[in-house]
């Protein structure tokens, strides 16, 4: 009936906050969220990320409606179409989206780049924002466990191309590298990403062959205001765990000064201070990427060799994991699965990553915007010892509105 009130979609606690409301705006689904750290005594309702989050998808979408209650514990939010970079309409400097971070921010930039690479394909025109502020942590997060831009990079954009988006169109530019800060807030660090990759429909993904083998590791040593010495001392450390198990390994140094920040009255200091690393291996098999990553904590008393050589062994559990698709990853392949054309999909996991809080979490909240349930089944073949499952996930067919009215 015309006129009458959208159904809500309603949710509580804070988890999955940013999944939600990026399925809520892929499916057009409006939602409700209540209890949102209602009972922290400190710190009740949203925090600054969460803020910064529904600030940036106001700016790439034209129609939202956004209401957060007085105490920041209940939000409403009714998605709009997903316009991208349109002149006039958020974009600030020239065809870029500048969204600038607050310095109480505690989570890393790919806690925002993540979700907007979602967002992106499915936009009525290019995506192109930058992440600046005082707010900008482009290195991976100890507390928080966010992955960094390099992993990002690396390890997550190239699956993009798995669906028919091709990832040539798709560029991530580190202008400010930075860690995390004191007490892990901010850091002053500049990303720019531009995603020009819009399709009408993702292309429905089989990936449930052998993983392989690994047939060569790279990755990035970075550190920021401090002795680029830690670079090389890092890389040393994890060569020598993985040289011993594969020849072709290649880290990159990457030596940025601290960055300063401060307000425009006040003098400026040096934040972001830090080191860490970053590895991928590729197997054998298109497609099939491992990702790690360590830094060292804000409060420092770590030197290089531990961060080199704890990143090669995470690297090589990972690996150990199996499956085509690591955690850190599969909730980005399987959304986009789940968008997909209205045919069955297939997608090789380890035991461990389908066992992941936020696997679980991903294949509830599909279900609650109206996808269809996953079918979950052990890897056929008999020679075939190892613990993986394979995920069948069958696509909605929302595609992409923009383009579809277009």
């Amino acid at each position: 009936m015309s006129g009458s009130k959208p159904e809500f979609l309603r949710f509580t606690g804070h988890r999955q906050f940013a999944q939600r409301l990026v399925l809520a705006t892929l499916t057009g689904r409006p939602i409700h969220i209540s209890k949102i750290r209602s009972s922290s005594p400190s710190h009740p309702g949203l925090a600054p990320h969460e803020i910064s989050f529904l600030r940036l998808l106001e700016a790439v979408t034209n129609g939202s409606v956004i209401d957060v209650s007085y105490s920041g514990t209940t939000i409403t939010y009714q998605p709009g179409l997903i316009t991208g970079t349109v002149a006039g309409a958020g974009a600030s400097v020239g065809d870029v989206i500048e969204h600038a971070l607050p310095a109480s921010c505690t989570r890393g930039v790919t806690y925002f780049l993540l979700p907007l690479a979602l967002l992106a394909p499915f936009s009525k025109a290019h995506v192109n924002v930058r992440f600046s502020g005082p707010g900008v942590i482009t290195s991976a997060t100890h507390a928080t466990g966010d992955m960094s831009v390099d992993s990002f990079r690396t390890a997550v954009l190239p699956l993009f191309g798995l669906f028919g988006i091709p990832p040539a169109r798709i560029e991530l530019r580190v202008l400010q590298r930075s860690c995390a800060g004191p007490g892990g807030r901010g850091g002053g660090g500049v990303v720019e990403m531009r995603f020009a990759s819009q399709v009408r429909l993702p292309k429905t993904l089989h990936l449930n062959r052998r993983p392989g083998r690994i047939r060569r590791i790279r990755g990035v040593a970075y550190c920021t205001g401090v002795s680029a010495s830690h670079n090389a001392r890092m890389i040393q450390a994890a060569r020598g765990v993985l040289n011993t198990l594969v020849s072709d390994v290649h880290v990159a140094a990457q030596y940025d000064p601290a960055p300063l920040v401060g307000d425009k009255a006040g003098p400026k200091r040096k934040m972001g201070i830090g080191f860490g690393l970053s590895l991928v291996a590729e197997s054998s098999t298109a497609g099939v990427l491992y990702s790690a990553d360590v830094v060292a904590p804000p409060e420092g008393g770590v030197v290089p060799e531990d961060i080199g050589t704890r990143c090669a062994y995470q690297l090589l559990e990972i690996i150990a994991q199996g499956g085509c698709v690591t955690g850190a990853a599969a909730s980005t392949v399987l959304t986009l699965m789940a968008m997909g054309s209205e045919d069955v999909g297939r997608l090789r996991l380890g035991r461990a990553v389908v066992g992941r809080e936020e696997t679980i979490g991903l294949a509830r909240d599909l279900k609650t915007f109206g996808a269809s349930s996953w079918g979950v089944r052990d890897v056929d073949g008999d020679d075939d010892d190892t613990d993986d499952v394979t995920i069948s996930v069958k696509g909605s067919g929302v595609g992409n509105v923009g383009r579809k009215v277009a």
